[in-house]
């Protein structure tokens, strides 16, 4: 008869060792991985770039292409399995100019791009003349290509929402360093602008000398522009600004070079000629009275302020000196202007003179050298 009792089960020591080797070696290899992606570095310690251009439109896998191609991260599989867990591959991209640190985790650089904070751009704005001049200069530090800058600058339907004309859009742009986001629309930068414009004219009591003169910011501007193109000599601002001032206040022409130059758009002549003076437009100051529809040119500080602090005179005319030294010779009468004019004109001259007697001992040296 078989006995009822059964054997006592026999544990394969060596078979449940395995199994929890290989158990513990899966969480290990598992628990690494999730420590690799969340904890260790993404971003190499070492950067070919510093800041992270994201352009307007990009979608999450443009963005990670993005980072991959200019290896921003060294694990893409990691970076998107973290952007998973965060919910980054479902949100829209932001976009902008990102300064990435080397080092960085994956969770540190998604909650970077994710906030959106941006490294703004220093826009630098110096003597520019006309607005496509502007368009290129700006395009150099903005995602907005230089012609939809130009378009957008140039378009009256564009400016009318803020109050600006393809002839005075000029006014909004003052000569300085602005810091600004790379992103900007043509419409941000616009913005921008009035935003800098208006605190230009709070203070130093600005607006307060303008309406002493009877004249709007704009108008200030206008007449700035003039005075920036006649000279570089900023201590002498303020008395070409009296010049053109007494020339409004008694009705006379401000015939001024510049705005002949302007009008024409012949920016490369040595002098003004009779096709300069008498160059159908509004701008000819020299064929219109009063100032003319807007700026020939951005107006620096110096000049606008030139313009609202000018020196008491009862100068009309000024020309050139009768010297090398760009700076201008002023008179209170026709009179008085023409023998100005004449000893610039004999200075010029005798420059002509020196010129040539130069040139032709040079010849003469070359032809004994050769002989």
């Amino acid at each position: 008869m078989a006995s009822s009792e059964q054997e006592p089960m026999q544990i394969n020591w060596q078979a449940l060792t395995i199994g929890v080797l290989l158990a513990l070696g899966v969480a290990a290899y598992m628990g690494y991985g999730y420590f690799r992606k969340l904890v260790l570095p993404n971003v190499p310690d070492k950067l070919a770039e510093e800041f992270l251009y994201i352009p307007t439109g990009t979608d999450y896998q443009g963005l990670v292409d993005t980072l991959v191609n200019h290896h921003f991260i060294l694990n893409r599989e990691d970076f998107e399995w973290v952007a998973r867990k965060m919910s980054f591959d479902k949100r829209p991209v932001r976009s902008g100019r990102f300064k990435i640190q080397p080092g960085w985790t994956n969770r540190q650089l998604i909650t970077h791009l994710r906030a959106g904070k941006q490294a703004p751009v220093k826009l630098i704005l110096t003597d520019e003349r006309y607005i496509k001049d502007i368009a290129r200069k700006a395009a150099r530090y903005i995602e907005p290509d230089k012609q939809w800058l130009l378009d957008f600058l140039s378009s009256p339907d564009s400016l009318r929402p803020f109050g600006l004309t393809p002839e005075n859009v000029l006014t909004i742009f003052i000569p300085n360093t602005y810091e600004v986001y790379w992103n900007y629309t043509p419409a941000d930068l616009v913005r921008r602008m009035i935003k800098e414009k208006k605190r230009f004219w709070s203070k130093n009591h600005r607006l307060e000398k303008a309406k002493a003169l009877g004249m709007t910011p704009d108008e200030v501007y206008t007449l700035a522009s003039i005075v920036e193109r006649e000279t570089n000599y900023n201590p002498e601002k303020p008395t070409i600004a009296s010049v053109y001032l007494n020339r409004l206040r008694k009705g006379i022409k401000l015939q001024a070079d510049p705005t002949c130059v302007f009008a024409s758009g012949d920016y490369h002549a040595t002098r003004v000629t009779k096709y300069h003076l008498s160059f159908k437009s509004p701008y000819n100051t020299y064929l219109h009275e009063g100032l003319p529809p807007g700026p020939i040119s951005m107006a620096s500080a110096a000049s606008i302020d030139a313009v609202l602090n000018p020196d008491t005179t009862d100068y009309i005319f000024f020309c050139a000196r009768p010297d090398n030294t760009g700076r201008h010779a002023f008179a209170r009468t026709l009179r008085g202007h023409n023998v100005n004019v004449k000893r610039f004109r004999q200075y010029m001259a005798q420059r002509e003179i020196e010129r040539a007697l130069a040139q032709a001992a040079k010849t003469d040296s070359i032809r004994q050298m050769a002989n």
